[in-house]
C-alpha cells in the first residue's frame, strides 16, 4: 500500500499555518477539558470549573516541558549538549513521552497540593483525560508520516515517503489504536464501576508501558540510537519500569485499606 498523501497543513494564511499535528493536540487538550469536567462529577470530585481550566493549563506545561527535556535527555543529550539554543525550538519535533508523564505528574502534584485535593483521585482523573490526546497525537505522527514502523511483508504495510522503497508498518495506528482508544475504554469502564482511588492511575502506567513494549518491536528505532543490548530499544527500556510499578500500584490500591 502507498501512503495516502495527506497535507500536512490544513490551512494557511500568509506566515500562519494551521497544521494536523497541532490540531490533533488542540484535541486532545479540548477533550481532557471535558473528560475531566465529567469525571469530577462521576467520582464526586471537588473540582470547579476554574479549577478544571488551571489544571489542564499545568498538565499542558507539564507536558511541554517534561516531553521536550526527557527527549533531549533520553534520546539525544550528546547533540543538544552541543546545541543546547535547540533544546527549546520544539516546534521542530523532539518529545518523549515518558518525559511528558513526568512532567505531567511534577505539575498535577504540585497543583493538588496547593489546592489540598485528593492526590490519587486526582490522577485517575488525569490519567483518563490524557489517553485519548494519546491517541490523537499518534494520528498526527501518521499524518507526518514520520515515526514509521519496521520492514514487513504484511498485506496492509505502507510505503512510508523519505523510509525508502519497501512497505513497513504503520506502526502510529497501532499505537493510536492501543494507547489511544482501547487505554480510554478500560481506563473509563474502571471509572464507571467506582474503581478503588489509584487503581485507574496505576492500571494506565502498567498498560501503557505494556502496550508501547509491545508495539516497538513493529516501529523502527530512532536512526541515532538503534538496538540497545543487542535487541532492545529506548522506548521498551523506559517502559519495563512502567510495567512494574503499574502491576505492584495496582496490586496496593486493590489491598490497601480505604
Amino acid at each position: 500500500m502507498n501512503f495516502p498523501q495527506i497535507d500536512p497543513v490544513i490551512i494557511e494564511i500568509g506566515p500562519l499555518a494551521l497544521r494536523w499535528y497541532g490540531m490533533m493536540y488542540l484535541l486532545g487538550f479540548l477533550m481532557a477539558y471535558l473528560l475531566i469536567s465529567h469525571l469530577s462529577h462521576l467520582r464526586a470530585m471537588p473540582l470547579k470549573r476554574d479549577q478544571v481550566a488551571d489544571l489542564v493549563f499545568y498538565c499542558v506545561i507539564g507536558v511541554i516541558v517534561g516531553g521536550r527535556l526527557g527527549y533531549v535527555l533520553f534520546y539525544n543529550p550528546a547533540h543538544f549538549l552541543s546545541h543546547p539554543l535547540e533544546i527549546f525550538a520544539v516546534w521542530e519535533g523532539g518529545m518523549s513521552f515518558h518525559g511528558g508523564l513526568l512532567g505531567v505528574v511534577v505539575a498535577a502534584v504540585w497543583f493538588v497540593r496547593s489546592r489540598q485535593l485528593p492526590l490519587l483521585l486526582t490522577a485517575d482523573i488525569l490519567v483518563m483525560a490524557a489517553a485519548p490526546g494519546l491517541g490523537f497525537g499518534r494520528i498526527g505522527n501518521f499524518i507526518n508520516a514520520e515515526l514509521w514502523g519496521r520492514v514487513t511483508e504484511v498485506p496492509w504495510g505502507m510505503v512510508f515517503p523519505g523510509a525508502g522503497p519497501l512497505p513497513r508498518h504503520p506502526s502510529q495506528l497501532y499505537q493510536a489504536a492501543l494507547e489511544g482508544l482501547v487505554l480510554s475504554v478500560v481506563l473509563y469502564v474502571l471509572h464507571r464501576r467506582q474503581a478503588r482511588p489509584g487503581v485507574p492511575f496505576f492500571t494506565f502506567i502498567a498498560l501503557y508501558g505494556a502496550f508501547r513494549f509491545l508495539v516497538e518491536f513493529f516501529r523502527e528505532p530512532d536512526a541515532h540510537l538503534g538496538l540497545l543490548w543487542g535487541a532492545a530499544t529506548m522506548g521498551q527500556l523506559l517502559s519495563l519500569p512502567m510495567i512494574l510499578l503499574g502491576a505492584v500500584g495496582v496490586f496496593w490500591c486493590a489491598k490497601r485499606k480505604n
